[in-house]
């Protein structure tokens, strides 16, 4: 990983959809987060397929029906810029634990998370990922959930953070462990107890135990991301010696966008 590559860059809109198809190279990830309250959900549902819509409308309320179709448009148009492919034809298939990805014969891997208006996407070139993003919210029981999903080093960890940096040492955590079980497509399957994390703040990210097969430790490679103000997001990629870049998504909604891709 090369951690120098990491700082967000601005990318316009002739090279979002004429150039990223070349642009990723097999050494190289790319992260992008997105701000979904800066698009509207009308440049996206038309890009969906029927059960992407049908998934969508599912959703009580409008809010997270906007920002499932939003995230979802998103993710068709980059995927279709890296194709250099049209995002409506992208058909989607999903392993036995529901990890989304693209037909076998394209070389992208990719992998998405959203929460609460923000948007983190992944992707490579043949190797399996996992990306998490959540919004660090104060008035969570972080102790007690942490007692009963994260395993006995953690807690003890987590208990050795200072109390004022005790919620980001808990999003640490859990966006890693999200990251990780999502990386090997296991889902909530995976117990979140049968493996460790780095958690402390400032501490680089890394998986540190899987008591279910220890050679895990070596497969995989994490990294902290840059998040929004008030987020946490980590990165769990296949292998090592890649090399990283972010880049940061804002519709013309908001002002002060940064790329726009409406």
């Amino acid at each position: 990983m090369s951690p120098a590559d990491s700082g967000k860059e601005a990318v316009d809109d002739l090279v979002l959809t004429d150039s990223l198809q070349t642009a990723l190279s097999p050494d190289e990830v790319h992260v992008w987060i997105a701000d979904l309250d800066s698009y509207l959900p009308d440049n996206f549902e038309r890009l969906l397929s029927i059960d992407e819509v049908q998934r969508a409308h599912r959703f009580h309320f409008a809010k997270h029906r906007n920002h499932f179709v939003i995230a979802r448009g998103l993710l068709r148009k980059l995927l279709a810029a890296y194709l250099a492919c049209n995002p409506v034809e992208l058909k989607f298939e999903y392993a036995a634990k529901g990890k989304p990805s693209v037909a076998a014969a394209h070389a992208i891997k990719f992998n998405l998370a959203h929460s609460h208006g923000q948007a983190a996407y992944a992707f490579s070139r043949n190797r399996e990922l996992g990306i998490d993003i959540e919004l660090m919210r104060q008035d969570f029981g972080g102790e007690d959930i942490a007692r009963r999903f994260f395993s006995t080093h953690e807690v003890q960890c987590l208990e050795t953070v200072a109390k004022d940096l005790a919620g980001q040492a808990f999003f640490n955590c859990w966006t890693r462990k999200e990251a990780y079980i999502k990386a090997i497509g296991e889902g909530l399957s995976m117990p979140l107890e049968a493996f460790d994390v780095s958690l402390a703040p400032g501490e680089p990210a890394a998986l540190l135990q899987n008591r279910l097969n220890e050679r895990e430790v070596e497969r995989w490679s994490m990294q902290s991301l840059t998040a929004p103000d008030g987020y946490a997001a980590a990165l769990v990629v296949e292998g090592s010696g890649w090399n990283f870049k972010q880049f940061t998504l804002q519709g013309s909604a908001k002002p002060d966008r940064a790329i726009a891709i409406e």
